[in-house]
């Protein structure tokens, strides 16, 4: 073989392999990044995975929310019509947070019936719903969804 030959090809060689291992060490460092939204029918059916990092959204049930008076913990339903859950929650809830809207939380499934949050985010007017609680909400069924008029 042609040494020019030869030298081209393993500059092609070296750098498809070096495009490989940055493909892959992004793919890995994704992985762990990743969080995916689940919702309270899914949680409820077994379908998402324990202790992992995830998002999960739907409505606070009526009456669930319960608050400890010498911390900061709180523990609420979330619910979607067909599932149901408890979030547990430990900091200050934001201020748009109330029973029966739709809320989006960050944090870890413990369990089928508990959730770990580390981050819970509220609507932030009286017609906007997430997305995807809408959507979700809407595939249950349920009769607090309501298209934005906007």
């Amino acid at each position: 073989m042609n040494p020019v030959r030869k030298q081209r090809l393993i500059l092609v060689v070296a750098v498809l392999v070096g495009l490989a291992i940055a493909v892959g060490l992004m793919f890995y460092a994704l992985r762990q990044n990743i969080n995916l939204f689940y919702t309270p029918q899914q949680i409820a059916a077994g379908e998402a995975p324990l202790n992992t990092q995830m998002r999960v959204g739907g409505l606070v049930k009526a009456g669930t929310v319960v608050r400890d008076q010498e911390s900061l913990d709180v523990q609420f339903v979330l619910t979607d019509g067909k599932g149901a859950f408890t979030v547990h929650y430990q900091g200050i809830l934001p201020d748009l947070f109330r029973e029966g809207q739709g809320i989006v939380a960050n944090g870890t499934l413990i369990s089928n019936t508990r959730f770990e949050a580390e981050e819970v985010l509220a609507k932030h007017d009286e017609t906007y719903m997430p997305p995807e609680v809408q959507d979700a909400l809407e595939k249950a069924g349920h009769p607090g969804a309501q298209k934005d008029s906007e």
